[in-house]
């Protein structure tokens, strides 16, 4: 596999992954609801989004889709972690700084994030 190729997908459905994510905290907080379960909302959707489309053609090899069960545990796993940071992250912005600001922080440590997650999902979890 190409590291080109699976970093410029990658990057390609991780932007649309972020801009659902993003949407869904920003239209569930903005409804009224806190910081930390809208975070955890917004992750969830953009998760089962990016898994398949990374699996399915980001890390694919010769054709052959790379989803199932046994790696969506470990990108499970994966994601427990990264949410965990994503969310006390988010969480304390919109605590000290505003909910707004925390709207606009968001994207930045998601791509943050995503920088990281890159190679752990390529060494682990689409191996």
């Amino acid at each position: 596999m190409s590291l080109f190729r699976q970093g410029s997908q990658y990057l390609a459905f991780g932007l649309l992954q972020l801009l659902l994510d993003w949407a869904v905290f920003v239209a569930a907080t903005a409804l009224g609801m806190p910081a930390v379960p809208g975070n955890l909302l917004g992750r969830t959707c953009g998760a089962l989004l990016g898994f398949w489309l990374n699996g399915r053609f980001t890390f694919a090899r010769d054709g052959q889709q790379r989803l199932g069960w046994h790696r969506f545990g470990r990108f499970l796993a994966l994601w427990l972690v990264t949410t965990a940071v994503s969310t006390w992250l988010v969480s304390t912005v919109a605590a000290t700084l505003g909910l707004q600001l925390a709207w606009l922080a968001k994207p930045m440590v998601e791509g943050g994030l995503a920088m990281v997650t890159f190679f752990l999902l390529r060494h682990l979890v689409f191996r």
